[in-house]
């Protein structure tokens, strides 16, 4: 398959967001495209409602997070609302024994390969042993190098190949990550060993404070032919077109034609992180634009129009995701921090007369804040 929608790099629809494949438009309405019909042919109104299901518990538990840092139990979180489509979508097509290569957005890939609600939270939090086993879900643990991943997806597809199996990885990542030689990198391997891999680009719209069109005059999908990498460019926030992306994706990798490039054009609503403010570098109309494309309100506008979703299925999906959100608080308000001091121990196997030094200085650091605690409170009296 060619790439969707091509474009000339002088074509002024380079940046164009709505050039894109799809199967359901904004407003919920199923249109048809000859080369991603196939692909979700079997998907009937169970499967389409649990893909609806998956995305609001997605974003509870985003929702959760969110409040979670604003009340100091978590360090950092990066949220992923707006991007439901793209991970739930993309995820669920994934065989078990697929690999998923994630950065640290993708929250909905986590819980689609069946990460516990204290995963979602521990490592946020900087507690030790704070991540899953990634062999327990065929997921790597998140990754915060920006473009990293893509290379660890390459190299294990390139094992995939040398044990004569036919799992995919895939790697995620953001648009601002293919300004990464990391990413191009992994492109040359992954095209030159022919190797089963699958590149998903999350084109968000920004890489932090940076535009997309700082990181490409020309779609990001339109890259990976030069690789030799085919490519579809589809509509981030619709759920339908991902799944089918996906499966194009997979099966193309999976039979042996090599590496596969998506690019999902979607939209962060939130900030960057919680550290983040976004007002400071985009206007309220663009927001309130991509606002109306919301990928929840899109699949359920459809639903509906099937008569295939009713208050008692919603009330049901909200009773689910409010429970999946009480665990993942409880186990952030219940995880046990160790002593700081205890990040020396067990560096080295025997004793070790550097430890004891930096254990020592260390030890004096924190004492420091205890006297200027203690100095707060007398001042205070």
């Amino acid at each position: 398959m060619t790439m969707m929608h091509t474009l000339t790099p002088t074509d002024d629809r380079a940046t164009d967001v709505d050039d894109v494949a799809r199967l359901l438009t904004q407003d919920g309405v199923r249109v048809r495209d000859a080369d991603l019909d196939p692909w979700v042919s079997d998907l009937d109104a169970d499967a389409l409602r649990g893909l609806y299901r998956d995305m609001v518990l997605v974003r509870r538990i985003d929702t959760e997070g969110v409040a979670l840092q604003r009340q100091g139990q978590l360090g950092l979180w990066a949220p992923c609302n707006g991007q439901e489509a793209t991970q739930i979508g993309t995820a669920r097509a994934l065989r078990a024994d697929d690999f998923a290569f994630p950065s640290y957005r993708e929250i909905g890939v986590g819980y689609a390969r069946g990460a516990a609600p204290r995963d979602f939270v521990i490592a946020w939090r900087g507690e030790e042993h704070s991540t899953y086993n990634p062999f327990e879900i065929n997921s790597a643990v998140p990754q915060i190098i920006i473009g990293a991943q893509t290379l660890h997806a390459v190299g294990y597809a390139m094992g995939i190949q040398r044990d004569g199996a036919d799992q995919v990885a895939v790697a995620y990542f953001g648009d601002g990550a293919t300004s990464q030689g990391d990413v191009n990198e992994a492109m040359i391997f992954a095209s030159s060993f022919r190797a089963p891999v699958v590149f998903v680009c999350t084109n968000n719209q920004w890489a932090i404070s940076e535009p997309v069109t700082v990181q490409a005059s020309y779609p990001i999908a339109g890259r990976a032919p030069g690789f030799g990498i085919p490519s579809m460019r589809v509509d981030g926030n619709d759920v339908l077109a991902c799944t089918a992306a996906m499966r194009w994706a997979l099966e193309h990798a999976r039979s042996g034609k090599g590496p596969a490039f998506i690019e999902a054009v979607t939209y962060r609503m939130g900030p960057h992180t919680t550290s983040d403010d976004p007002t400071r570098y985009r206007d309220k109309e663009e927001v309130e634009r991509w606002r109306e494309r919301d990928p929840l309100l899109r699949l359920e506008t459809y639903l509906r129009a099937q008569g295939a979703f009713d208050e008692a299925f919603a009330a049901e999906v909200a009773a689910d995701a409010d429970a999946l959100a009480a665990e993942v608080r409880a186990a952030a308000l219940g995880a046990t921090t160790r002593d700081p001091l205890t990040l020396l121990d067990n560096v080295y196997a025997e004793p070790h007369v550097g430890i004891d030094e930096q254990r020592e200085r260390f030890g004096a650091y924190l004492d420091g804040f205890a006297d200027a605690a203690t100095d707060a409170g007398g001042a205070g009296r």
